[in-house]
């Protein structure tokens, strides 16, 4: 290295004093420049010198990780990003890996939140980091809390993060619950609200502090909307229950609050008018409103009937038709199918499959509409 800086400097030198001009003042500073710069083999061997590809993202993320499906993916998604800085979002992705984020994880980030690197990522980034390693105790539990949510880095950290963490804090949530409802509803900050009518709610489901449902049902309605809740109140209550029951039942699953209505609507249209089991029945065995109707509920309710007509055991009615509703799909196969002898088995198999293969009409043309958060 000083070999190479002395002979740029004797060639310097030399341009110098055999010059019968006069040397124009940007060509001296060119020659100077590039007389002190070190050689390209030193800038390649340098390991602490990080060099951007190109002045194309593309190059910048296949750096970083990402396949050619991945990028094409983020560039469907976010195309501003095609014609980004890309020293700027270079600064941005260095952010993040400096933080401890390995490869696989921002590569998950570039797919899923593109649109992050449109944001200042670096505002108030280390009150921000600070607050967040207080919270959540660890730098590992605080990397999978980014990584579930990157948008953690974006929120109003003032005006947003720090008053949505008080706010439960004084409803009775420990610092425990707050951080595993933090990683499990990563819209928490920004969608938080609750006033009088929704406090009302909450106390009507009978679940009290400290309780292991309260976290559930305190977060759940604090980020539903009050119109959304109205409506899945009135759908149940349509089907039987009672006001005071539908809250009662909220409390002992409160999950049901992010059924859609349509789902609720059609389990329930099914099980009263097909299967002619009670509302009561559903009021104790909330878990038939999270099965999936046509590919759980319908064909184990006709496999049933098809071991009727063939005059087969066990039979699915009664007791033992909850059970084999709540059963895993290999465990339903092997307790009423694969107990027959295997030609029996073969023609229930058959049966079971073409019933359970039956969509719902016009399902594959159906039209999903969204309004935003799901609540």
């Amino acid at each position: 290295m000083k070999a190479a800086n002395f002979n740029a400097f004797t060639q310097f030198r030399f341009l110098f004093l055999n010059s019968s001009k006069t040397l124009n003042p940007t060509r001296f500073l060119t020659i100077a420049a590039a007389a002190t710069l070190p050689s390209p083999e030193t800038l390649t061997d340098d390991p602490l010198i990080t060099t951007i590809p190109s002045n194309d993202p593309s190059d910048l993320f296949r750096q970083y990780g990402c396949t050619e499906a991945d990028i094409s993916k983020i560039f469907q998604r976010r195309p501003c990003l095609q014609k980004m800085d890309v020293k700027n979002l270079h600064s941005k992705l260095k952010i993040l890996t400096d933080l401890g984020i390995p490869s696989s994880d921002l590569t998950k980030i570039l797919n899923c939140r593109p649109r992050l690197f449109n944001c200042r990522i670096n505002r108030c980034l280390d009150e921000r980091l600070e607050f967040f390693q207080t919270l959540f105790g660890t730098k590992e539990v605080l990397l999978k809390a980014i990584v579930r949510n990157p948008s953690l880095l974006t929120y109003d950290f003032h005006k947003q993060i720090i008053p949505t963490v008080a706010f439960y804090e004084q409803l009775g949530l420990s610092r425990s619950d707050l951080i595993s409802m933090l990683l499990a509803r990563p819209t928490l900050i920004p969608r938080s609200s609750l006033d009088d009518e929704k406090m009302d709610y909450v106390h009507r489901t009978g679940v009290q502090k400290g309780t292991r449902m309260y976290k559930h049902v305190i977060t759940l309605f604090a980020i539903s909307r009050l119109e959304t809740i109205r409506q899945k109140v009135a759908n149940l209550e349509k089907h039987g229950f009672t006001e005071d029951e539908v809250f009662r039942l909220f409390g002992r699953s409160p999950f049901l609050v992010t059924l859609s209505v349509d789902k609720v609507q059609r389990n329930m249209t099914f099980i009263l008018g097909t299967m002619k089991l009670s509302a009561d029945l559903v009021l104790d065995n909330p878990c038939l409103l999270f099965l999936n109707l046509e590919t759980a509920i319908k064909p184990r309710y006709f496999l049933g009937g098809k071991l009727d007509d063939m005059g087969l055991e066990p039979r699915v009615k009664g007791p033992a038709l909850l059970r084999a509703m709540r059963m895993t799909e290999k465990r339903f196969i092997k307790a009423f199918i694969n107990c027959h002898p295997e030609d029996v088995a073969h023609e229930l198999m058959e049966y079971y499959g073409s019933v359970r293969c039956v969509r719902r009409l016009a399902e594959s043309s159906k039209k999903h509409s969204y309004k935003g958060f799901p609540f």
